[in-house]
């Protein structure tokens, strides 16, 4: 599949503005940055979990998830990584990237709230 990443990086907003707007306010005031990669890159370094998924990392939370946090606000932004090339490498249609996308970056969210794999998988965002 093929998609420029302009258009890529439309949908990955798209896809943050149709959160409702209390999960949008919560992430803005967690200090959490969203960003699109083409591959997972050095931030990825030991996050593939071999008794999970198929080994295609599609996105990436990386930080101090919610329900852990004690004291004051971190100091560097906790960030949700989205890579494109895979997602793109695992879809077979437009919708299927556009579904992919909002699939992954709910996931991620997940994993700022504090969720894990089996949470997850049982909301359908695995």
């Amino acid at each position: 599949m093929q998609m420029p990443p302009h258009e890529f990086e439309q949908h990955v907003l798209a896809a943050y503005q149709r959160l409702p707007s209390s999960a949008q306010t919560a992430l803005d005031d967690g200090n959490i940055d969203i960003v699109v990669e083409d591959w997972p890159g050095p931030e990825a370094e030991g996050a593939f979990d071999p008794d999970h998924g198929d080994g295609t990392l599609l996105g990436l939370y990386v930080g101090v998830p919610l329900i852990d946090r004690y004291g004051g606000e971190p100091i560097l932004p906790d960030c949700i990584y989205i890579y494109r090339r895979p997602i793109l490498e695992v879809c077979d249609s437009y919708d299927t990237v556009v579904e992919e996308i909002r699939i992954t970056l709910l996931h991620e969210i997940g994993h700022y709230l504090g969720l894990g794999e089996q949470d997850l998988e049982r909301l359908g965002y695995a």
